[in-house]
């Protein structure tokens, strides 16, 4: 008998579980950057923006969750950082971290921003 090669089966979707120290702040900071909730539970939630997506989760270690980092290209980094500005996120969330859209040496404008758990987003574009 002849096992079935796992690679000629496509590749559906693959998702990260991203930790959350309040489950529902961290839903709604998600909200507030774009996310929807395709659904939830109470200890997961599946959020969306198209077709990309991650599993929030009601799970939170300290030290996970600050080395924890997730990277999103996007064609305009700074269309994302006035979003995140009109939505006030500075004061709405005062103990992220956010730095404006900067040039990286690798060749990437890169907009830092965690979440309120410590998540490190990268929201880069390649304009230089």
């Amino acid at each position: 008998m002849t096992m079935p090669d796992a690679l000629s089966t496509p590749v559906i979707d693959l998702k990260a579980f991203v930790p959350a120290k309040d489950f529902a702040l961290s839903q709604q900071f998600y909200a507030d950057l774009g996310f929807h909730t395709k659904w939830a539970d109470q200890s997961a939630a599946e959020l969306r923006l198209g077709s990309f997506g991650f599993l929030l989760q009601a799970f939170y270690v300290e030290q996970h969750a600050g080395n924890f980092m997730m990277h999103l290209m996007v064609e305009n980094a700074d269309v994302w950082w006035q979003h995140i500005e009109t939505v006030g996120f500075r004061n709405k969330y005062p103990n992220i971290l956010l730095k404006a859209p900067e040039l990286q040496p690798w060749g990437l404008r890169v907009l830092y921003l965690s979440d309120p758990s410590g998540v490190l987003w990268h929201i880069a574009d390649r304009r230089a």
